[in-house]
């Protein structure tokens, strides 16, 4: 009989994309869409900041209230970001599963 790997082993190798500290990334879940490619976004340390989505995520992916977001705080202006990767509904669920969403953001 072959080697069967069950569903949870399965998901255990999935791999999705982290938040990079050192580029000023963090999780960050999305509020309020606001029109004109901006997002109110709830970032992990406790600031809401004003989200902006650049045109190569904006013609790929859509954004809605309450999606698990990374974002890149900007440098010059803090209270400002960009929305750099958009995480699905399943694959939020599973980083709640495995405790990577900081408990403050784990609406899931």
């Amino acid at each position: 009989m072959p080697n069967m790997e069950t569903e949870d082993q399965q998901e255990d190798f999935t791999r999705v994309r982290m938040p990079n500290v050192k580029e000023g990334e963090m999780f960050g879940i999305a509020d309020q869409l606001l029109g004109a490619s901006k997002i109110r976004v709830m970032c992990e340390d406790g600031v809401s900041r004003m989200g902006r989505i650049p045109g190569k995520i904006k013609k790929r992916m859509w954004i809605r209230e309450g999606d698990l977001v990374i974002v890149a705080i900007w440098d010059f202006q803090p209270d400002k970001c960009d929305i750099r990767f958009r995480y699905t509904r399943t694959q939020s669920m599973n980083l709640s599963k495995r405790g990577k969403i900081p408990a403050d953001l784990d609406i899931f």
